[in-house]
């Protein structure tokens, strides 16, 4: 099968991925094999190929968006039979007995493995998953406008979730790509107001069309006082920007996986019980109401479709903020 392959970290000028032919996989139990059809391009993806992250694994196919039909069933299927159409997140299976996964917070289990971190990707003619840990893909969603929906959506919706805002209040959003676009539409949806920070004039178009109430730079100040936030951006500079905007009371949310330093701050940015907290992967819940979400808003997935030996041209790009709304690949 054709993939592209990490065996090394590099800067994305450098097309740290290099197409390969590798044997096609073979499901085990309890597993399906999918033939890929799309994978969208996550700035998580950036931040492996780059090492912004550390690897446990090497060489290695990234690609954690993936959508696909499966074709093979390994022993002891239940849940899905060849021709069924799939999406595998970037969640790719948990341990099921640790504390965390006991509780309820399977993305904070100590034995969690990632799609196209700990084991190869999408970014291939084909994948194999843990059939408890892919999802059906809602009815009328074309292959290319799905694949966003399963990292953008599910951590974006996660991220809202846990900044707190309600229906009715005014959300914040700093940067405004992939994830922001999607995350956009359910906070309309629950009848929040979004004030969208960006650089890009370009996002600011996007956002004001998907019905951002404002759109400014990260440096401006927002008309009105913000009841919660969320920073898209990998950018620790953001943190003291966003708190300023804050009401009282409110909390602000890091969607990231990976953010430069956050710097020193007057603790009268923290003070009146403003709270910070990182978002970190996502759960099985997470994945199932945002694809439920999705289909009864319904979400528009605005993407940019490449060839898969295109993908070190997407990342560029990805690095550069020039791509609008998220970028796939068509496999």
């Amino acid at each position: 099968m054709r993939a592209m392959l990490l065996r090394a970290p590099e800067p994305a000028e450098e097309g740290p991925l290099k197409p390969v032919e590798l044997p096609d996989p073979e499901p085990g139990p309890g597993e399906i094999k999918v033939r890929v059809r799309a994978c969208g391009v996550c700035r998580t993806d950036l931040h492996i190929v780059e090492g912004d992250l550390d690897l446990p694994k090497l060489p290695v196919v990234p690609g954690h968006q993936v959508v696909g039909v499966v074709e093979e069933v390994g022993d002891g299927t239940m849940r899905f039979r060849e021709g069924d159409r799939v999406g595998i997140p970037w969640l790719y299976d948990t341990c099921g007995r640790c504390r965390f996964c006991r509780e309820g917070k399977e993305n904070l289990c100590e034995e969690a493995r990632f799609t196209g971190f700990h084991v190869d990707g999408g970014f291939a003619d084909y994948f194999v998953a843990k059939e408890n840990f892919a999802y059906p893909i809602p009815e009328g969603f074309p292959d290319l406008q799905a694949a966003p929906l399963l990292c953008a959506g599910v951590i974006g919706y996660r991220a809202l979730r846990l900044s707190e805002v309600r229906p009715g209040e005014r959300l914040g959003m700093y940067g405004f790509g992939a994830s922001a676009h999607v995350t956009i539409q359910v906070a309309k949806y629950w009848g929040c107001e979004v004030f969208v920070f960006t650089r890009s004039l370009e996002h600011r178009r996007l956002a004001e069309e998907l019905g951002a109430a404002w759109t400014g730079g990260p440096d401006d100040e927002p008309p009105e006082e913000i009841d919660s936030s969320i920073i898209f951006a990998p950018a620790g500079p953001l943190v003291p920007k966003a708190l300023k905007a804050l009401r009282k009371g409110g909390t602000l949310a890091l969607a990231g996986i990976h953010m430069t330093p956050i710097p020193q701050m007057d603790y009268g940015l923290l003070y009146w019980e403003r709270k910070v907290r990182s978002v970190a992967n996502s759960t099985r819940r997470d994945a199932e109401e945002l694809l439920r979400l999705a289909a009864e808003i319904p979400i528009h997935t605005e993407v940019e479709v490449h060839r898969l030996e295109e993908t070190n041209e997407v990342l560029l790009k990805l690095k550069r903020s020039e791509i609008r709304g998220a970028a796939v690949l068509e496999v």
